[in-house]
């Protein structure tokens, strides 16, 4: 009886415990007032008649600004909240009217003008009209933590507005982008989420703190984050385009692959990415779920550090390294989502170069080449990797330790660090790693943002590299400038095989792996279409 009587005291204080915890967890969050109110009742309640979407992910946001994030779990958030002057239709990169209705270009390229849509309110109330564009872009300008305006724009610390020569209201709902030159993925690049138009009145009354209260035009107002945990939106009754069925979205972080699996299969969560592909099977022996399958635009690989001096400088190691690696045998931790990557590039893009032969797996050969570059007896190596599953690569810990044990073969010892997905962000942006796995969905459709991003000295900055090989090489370089002010299709093609042959040859990575991300989905998720991209706006998504 006592025993009894004490478990039931327990329990009190317990459940005591839990509502405090629950009350004060709500102080950490980063929650925006802005009039629109906060979300207090239980997340997956029903029972006020909300119809509440719970998506489940490996891994937080980094932050809420998109313009300072590349990481793509930033990304599906930013983009519910955001819209950009044009956006992808639902299934591919075509680039359809959003924020401007319409646009012409002059005859030589360097002149955008571009029509907006009237009548279209912040979620702070406060006007959308030309000159909040004109803000955002002269913003993006300041300064270099702006990194995509960097990457896409050829931004530098010397010329800090890169391509855009300027930027102007013509009128309230006119804006005009002057170039200093052509240049071929302007207005796909412009439908990217890093691109999308933020409230300046939210700018300035937030400041640094910014970023944890995002205020767009978008589908869906954001309410609250409580890191590590949770972010919740809410829909905008008043958006211009396609209102959402959904009332509420709620993003969850379950780092663990089989327990977010298990709370699809509970229903605590209504949609999951990062799912083990051994999963498979059991999504569809389940009879409320439904397996979804993301276009593959996207690229697995490990990048070496060739700014460093030692091995990783050394083309014949790197080469070498390319050919201790068994890829077929890593294709095993894909389990039929995943085939074998060669080049930088999806084969899914135009431009693809499929002439080009792949380093054959050959342990010999690689000793051989490691002894010619002075390195016969081996090495020590450290190899970063993210502790959290990404779209193309969804086991990345074992992904590792196949890695390692592939290079024992030639006596190169590999030590791995493990790091969560922005500590390993971070690190690698700052070139802390030997070698780091890492990947990349394309953004925009087009091969100068992958090429350019990913393999250009240009963006080889340490601190904030979409090059984390810190690969430079001038003729790269010049092809890749050339394909950017190259308005002819058929000719960039041509420009971008040549750029493959050459990074294929001096081999800052091996790439692994291009994959076809399947998600598991509630069966009464309906009009879910996973985008290329990446991510998707919830607006079309409905909920029986």
């Amino acid at each position: 009886m006592k025993r009894k009587q004490y478990v039931m005291i327990l329990a009190l204080i317990m459940s005591l415990l839990l509502i405090a915890t629950g009350c004060s967890s709500g102080k950490d969050a980063a929650t925006q007032d802005n009039g629109n109110g906060g979300t207090t009742a239980a997340d997956n309640s029903k029972s006020n008649g909300n119809k509440t979407l719970v998506f489940g992910r490996g891994a937080d946001s980094v932050q809420l600004d998109p313009s300072k994030v590349t990481d793509g779990e930033s990304m599906y958030v930013t983009n519910q909240i955001y819209d950009t002057l044009v956006r992808y239709k639902q299934e591919n990169t075509e680039v359809k009217p959003a924020l401007a209705t319409d646009w012409q270009t002059s005859d030589d390229g360097k002149v955008w003008t571009f029509h907006l849509r009237k009548a279209v309110k912040f979620h702070d109330g406060t006007d959308f009209n030309a000159d909040a564009v004109v803000y955002n872009f002269k913003r993006w300008t300041k300064s270099a933590d702006f990194v995509y305006y960097g990457y896409m724009f050829g931004a530098s610390k010397d010329n800090m507005k890169g391509i855009i020569s300027d930027v102007e209201a013509a009128d309230d709902y006119t804006v005009k982008f002057t170039l200093s030159e052509p240049n071929a993925p302007f207005l796909q690049t412009l439908a990217m989420p890093p691109f999308g138009i933020a409230s300046p009145t939210a700018i300035k009354k937030y400041g640094d703190n910014y970023f944890k209260h995002p205020v767009g035009t978008g589908p869906f107002i954001f309410d609250s984050w409580v890191k590590d945990d949770k972010i919740t939106l809410h829909k905008n009754k008043e958006y211009f385009g396609q209102v959402a069925d959904v009332d509420k979205v709620i993003f969850r972080v379950i780092p663990d692959n089989s327990a977010r699996f298990m709370e699809l299969q509970a229903g605590t969560i209504d949609v999951m990415d990062g799912l083990n592909p051994e999963d498979m099977q059991k999504v569809t022996d389940d009879s409320n779920l439904k397996i979804v399958s993301r276009p593959s635009m996207n690229v697995a690989y490990m990048a070496m550090n060739t700014s460093k001096k030692g091995p990783m400088s050394n083309k014949k190691v790197r080469q070498a390294i390319n050919m201790a690696i068994d890829k077929k045998k890593l294709m095993s931790l894909y389990q039929g989502i995943g085939k074998e990557a060669k080049n930088p590039m999806p084969p899914s893009l135009w431009g693809y170069n499929d002439d080009v032969k792949d380093y054959s797996y050959n342990v010999e050969e690689a000793k051989k080449l490691l002894a010619e570059a002075g390195y016969g007896d081996g090495f020590t190596m450290n190899l970063y990797t993210m502790t959290n599953p990404r779209p193309y690569m969804p086991q990345p810990k074992l992904t590792a330790e196949a890695i390692q044990q592939m290079l024992k073969d030639v006596n190169i010892k590999v030590n791995i660090v493990e790091n969560d997905w922005d500590t390993h962000l971070a690190k690698t942006e700052d070139g802390e790693h030997d070698a780091a796995l890492m990947g990349w969905t394309g953004d925009n459709g087009d091969p100068d943002n992958f090429l350019y991003v990913l393999l250009d000295k240009d963006n080889a900055k340490k601190g904030s590299a979409g090059n984390i090989a810190f690969y430079k090489n001038d003729q790269v370089h010049d092809l890749l400038k050339k394909g950017q002010i190259t308005m002819d299709q058929n000719d960039r093609t041509e420009i971008y095989k040549q750029v493959q042959e050459i990074v294929h040859n001096d081999a800052p990575w091996v790439p692994i792996a291009y994959t076809t991300p399947p998600m598991a989905v509630n069966k009464k998720v309906m009009d879910y279409v996973p985008h290329p991209t990446g991510s998707e706006p919830f607006n079309y998504i409905k909920l029986k």
